[in-house]
């Protein structure tokens, strides 16, 4: 995963505004817009400096969506394209039609309700969640086409948010998971994410064939999110070779993303994914 240029149009002058694209998914850039932006380019204040894009963490709401504008605009597109959900930190999947367009994006109240993970075979929606530590994936099939955008925090992760994606995109639309593409975004890293024993049991039961808990000891461990998430991608069928990990440690890297476990409160940052279609540009 690399710091690009936006993909469709240009920031605003003297913006700092990054899109993170990963390299798995560039060849397809004509036809998928998708990526994470970093904490950089927006309006919003200390402790939420600068582009903090989520309406609930307690950030000026003017502030929020004037940083989503920027996020459109640096997109080329219209930020009544998006479609947000509410966030609950379990493993539900929606399937996103036309007739959701908008939601969530000007306001948290018409958010998509109780959806870590969406996913759509339209063109001109672009799905997006909220992260900061939690594990963002983009999951593309470029046969059907199709694409999926998952929230995968501890909690979605040992309930199998990501396989649940897999397994809905596989039964609603018919996607092959041998030819699906995926990306494992910015999040907090193996060696930064500490967990006490009842998560790492959890996890442990939940991914068995995966060496996915460290103990540091004294009932302390470290839970690899990232290589649990990857598990969950090969289990539902996708190949190892079709899946970028962009091993990028938000807790590490507190400048460029938001962190919750560093720093309370704090900002959003999205992860993204569209169809591109003519319904889609602004």
């Amino acid at each position: 995963m690399r710091t690009g240029t936006p993909q469709q149009g240009t920031p605003r002058q003297g913006q700092s505004l990054a899109i993170y694209e990963f390299d798995l998914l560039k060849p397809y850039r004509e036809r998928l817009l998708a990526g994470c932006t970093g904490r950089g380019g927006g309006v919003s204040k200390p402790p939420y400096d600068e582009l903090n894009v989520g309406l609930h963490v307690g950030d000026d709401p003017r502030s929020v969506l004037e940083n989503r504008h920027r996020v459109a605009q640096a997109l080329g597109v219209e930020l009544s394209s998006f479609v947000i959900p509410q966030q609950v930190h379990r493993g539900e999947v929606r399937v996103v039609t036309t007739a959701e367009r908008g939601r969530g994006a000007l306001t948290g109240e018409d958010a998509l309700p109780e959806a870590d993970a969406l996913i759509t075979r339209e063109a001109g929606l672009i799905l997006a969640v909220m992260l900061a530590d939690c594990v963002p994936v983009i999951v593309f099939d470029p046969l059907t086409p199709a694409v999926g955008v998952i929230h995968a925090g501890w909690a979605g992760t040992v309930q199998h948010v990501t396989h649940n994606t897999i397994e809905a995109m596989r039964s609603e639309f018919g996607s092959d998971p041998s030819q699906l593409l995926a990306g494992v975004g910015p999040s907090i890293g193996p060696a930064s994410y500490e967990v006490g024993a009842d998560v790492a049991e959890r996890a442990q039961a939940e991914f068995p064939a995966a060496e996915v808990v460290r103990s540091l000891g004294e009932e302390k461990y470290l839970f690899d999110l990232w290589s649990s998430n990857v598990a969950d991608l090969i289990n539902g069928g996708v190949a190892r070779e079709h899946i970028e990990v962009a091993e990028l440690d938000t807790f590490q890297m507190s400048a460029r993303f938001f962190s919750h476990r560093r720093q309370q409160p704090t900002g959003r940052f999205l992860a993204f994914a569209s169809l591109l279609g003519h319904a889609y540009h602004a």
